[in-house]
């Protein structure tokens, strides 16, 4: 019979799942899934052959800069307006 192990999961006071500490071990601590600045968070897992990044903070970045929050909410992509050349 297979087992399957989950980490062990904090929630923030937003009620937004965040991953164990121990996965966090940098200073300054990741921001949180709900921070404007959740991007800063690091990479943890990366796989750029299917388009997607996991972040410190659970927070599921893809290679379109849309984003799959913990708590499953979608942040639509964000990327720059492109500027015709005049």
């Amino acid at each position: 019979m297979r087992s399957s192990t989950q980490p062990d999961t904090a929630t923030t006071a937003t009620g937004t799942a965040r991953l164990p500490a121990a996965l966090c071990t940098h200073t300054p601590k990741c921001p949180s899934a709900d921070s404007p600045d959740r991007e800063a968070a690091r990479t943890i897992a990366s796989h750029p052959e299917q388009g997607w990044n996991l972040l410190c903070n659970s927070v599921l970045v893809f290679e379109d800069t849309g984003e799959l929050l913990p708590d499953g909410r979608i942040i639509a992509p964000h990327r720059p307006l492109a500027v015709a050349a005049v």
